[in-house]
């Protein structure tokens, strides 16, 4: 890498939450942030509104729930001529009061669609640009949740996260097969089984690719980000309230900020180059709490599990 070059950096969802707060937090440490995201204007209001520079982004379209898109995103990327040194996946839906499930383009459900599927194409199109930047600390980071994992407290709640045998990745995941155990719709499941999915994707990238390639693979949970525009479909007074119960009951809350440089820190701190480390935080809603590796759930330390996902994964999403 050349000294007078500007480290560069793709994070996905930026156009609020922890994803906008994470592209401060990197423009602040002097890197420019490509902030991919599905409306354009919002973002670029958001980033205007946090005081972010103006020369230290660049804003272009993808919408993870539409293969062709992230297809699209990648060659726009590529046209721009920088070189890549971090890719981190943040964006996510969540729409936890849905009756039926919703579809994306390609005809998958949407959740699953958004937060995996898209996710899975874009970083396997994107090693190729990692590897080959020229930065001497490539890394690749999926933000992860508590909820993806039954044996902490968040992901104790029901439904829980199960893949099954991924049966209805197996049966193409269309028609009645829109949950990947096969089982019947659950838009809160589907949330978390996404979030399984992450996880076992940042493993696999990290037992197929970190050796060969150098790339640091990790995953991330800052803590409950509860004031998050995730939950904006959610009701109201959950909304209200769960902010509440978070900071006074639990303990896990965080603001957006703190969310936001702790991505930061995971992206740019050489302290955090262990490939395949699930990055979490003890007393979460201090600023000097201490990070430490996290053991991910069952499922998701599950390697014929995971390599189970890869197969079916990039046969869903038009990977050799």
């Amino acid at each position: 890498m050349t000294q007078n070059r500007k480290q560069t950096v793709i994070i996905t969802g930026t156009s609020s939450g922890v994803g906008l707060y994470g592209a401060k937090a990197l423009a602040q440490r002097g890197w420019h942030v490509v902030m991919a995201c599905r409306d354009l204007p919002k973002t670029e209001k958001a980033a205007a509104a946090v005081g972010i520079p103006q020369d230290a982004y660049t804003v272009i379209h993808i919408d993870l729930g539409d293969l062709n898109s992230v297809r699209q995103f990648v060659k726009d990327f590529r046209a721009t001529g920088k070189s890549l040194d971090a890719l981190v996946c943040n964006a996510a839906i969540y729409m936890p009061l849905i009756k039926e499930p919703l579809r994306s383009v390609d005809g998958y459900e949407l959740t699953v669609a958004t937060n995996h599927l898209g996710h899975f194409l874009l970083c396997n199109l994107m090693l190729e640009d990692l590897k080959h930047s020229g930065s001497p600390d490539p890394r690749l980071v999926i933000l992860g949740t508590v909820t993806h994992n039954p044996d902490e407290l968040g992901g104790k709640i029901p439904p829980r996260p199960d893949l099954g045998n991924l049966d209805g990745f197996a049966a193409g995941f269309k028609g009645s097969n829109v949950m990947i155990d096969g089982k019947k719709f659950e838009p809160v499941k589907a949330y978390k089984d996404s979030k399984v999915c992450n996880v076992l994707t940042m493993r696999e990238l990290h037992r197929r690719y970190h050796d060969l390639t150098g790339i640091t693979f990790t995953s991330f949970y800052p803590g409950c980000v509860a004031e998050t525009p995730l939950f904006r479909n959610h009701y109201p007074l959950f909304q209200k309230l769960f902010p509440k119960f978070q900071k006074y009951i639990t303990g896990g809350y965080v603001s957006q900020e703190l969310a936001g440089e702790r991505l930061a820190i995971v992206v740019a701190d050489p302290d955090y180059k262990q490939s395949g480390a699930y990055w979490s935080w003890g007393n979460r809603q201090k600023k000097d709490g201490k990070s430490f590796v996290q053991k991910v759930s069952p499922q998701a330390r599950d390697q014929e599990k995971g390599e189970r996902m890869w197969e079916l994964s990039a046969k869903l999403v038009g990977l050799a």
